[in-house]
């Protein structure tokens, strides 16, 4: 059975940090590619950072200098370092496994000003 669990979310200031995990489970982690997307209240889902097998990454040009994707193959977990936080990162983010669709069931950020 595949899982795609995030963790740590919360409630942070305007220019605070935060780091998600999402620890992955039931795949070959280190063969494949994960994303992390976000949904905020009324908008559709969108691409925030990918990585690939090679470590090589893609980010939304609104996260661009802010967030960092990484990724641990020891410990099944693709990280999102998340600095510099604003108001309009405010939303559900979500893992996700390319190759097979799989998503994990979201953690939510909240960014207050």
């Amino acid at each position: 059975q595949v899982q795609l669990v995030e963790s740590g979310g919360g409630l942070v200031q305007a220019g605070g940090s935060l780091r998600l995990s999402c620890v992955v489970s039931g795949l070959p982690f280190y063969v494949h590619a994960f994303g992390w997307y976000r949904q905020a209240p009324g908008a559709q889902r969108e691409l925030v950072a990918t990585i690939d097998t090679e470590r090589i990454t893609n980010y939304a040009d609104s996260v661009k200098g802010r967030f960092t994707i990484s990724r641990d193959n020891a410990k099944s977990t693709v990280y999102l370092q998340m600095n510099s936080l604003k108001p309009e990162d405010t939303a559900v983010y979500y893992c996700k496994n390319h190759l097979y669709g799989y998503w994990g069931q979201g953690t939510q950020v909240t960014v207050s000003s």
